[in-house]
């Protein structure tokens, strides 16, 4: 039995369902509304659309050779569009380019709050920190560093200065 005509309609088929799953991620790019279905339309139907155009070129080129290439361009795509994606999405969430309507769920807003939380902490303790040592005349050059590395360690320790209100006593 001859299998090169199956092989044939195989890699065709293959190909041609691999174009229309890429065709569906540009149209996914141009229709959805926000940066997040966007990102998400680019990313999933593209691998595996490739991943269809590889397997029937590679049934179509019948040849062991071009096989290793053609799982390292899908396995570098595997490996860098979640990334990527990963990374656009991150940015547009912090850069507030999202529509939050459209979130079901929102995992990030915890974090973010958190985070923002913690730097403005970070910063008051700094302003406070930088406040005690201008306020002191008796600190001088080289013993004004050795006191900021000691009250910038203690700072650290306790989480929040000493002579704040709610620092220790």
């Amino acid at each position: 039995m001859n299998t090169d005509p199956v092989l044939e309609v195989i890699a065709g088929v293959c190909l041609v369902l691999g174009a229309l799953m890429s065709l569906a991620a540009a149209i996914g790019l141009l229709r959805f509304p926000d940066l997040l279905s966007r990102m998400h339309a680019a990313t999933k139907p593209q691998v595996f659309g490739l991943l269809l155009l590889l397997i029937g070129l590679a049934l179509q080129l019948r040849s062991w050779a071009a096989v290793p290439v053609l799982i390292i361009a899908w396995l570098f795509q595997l490996l860098t569009v979640p990334v990527s994606a990963h990374m656009v999405g991150r940015a547009g969430y912090r850069t507030k380019h999202l529509h939050r309507e459209t979130l079901s769920v929102d995992d990030l807003d915890a974090v973010v709050q958190k985070a923002a939380a913690e730097e403005a902490e970070r910063k008051r303790a700094d302003a406070a920190e930088e406040a005690a040592l201008a306020a002191d005349p008796e600190l001088d050059g080289h013993q004004t560093d050795i006191d900021r590395q000691q009250i910038i360690a203690l700072i650290r320790r306790s989480g929040s200065p000493p002579w704040s209100p709610g620092g220790n006593p």
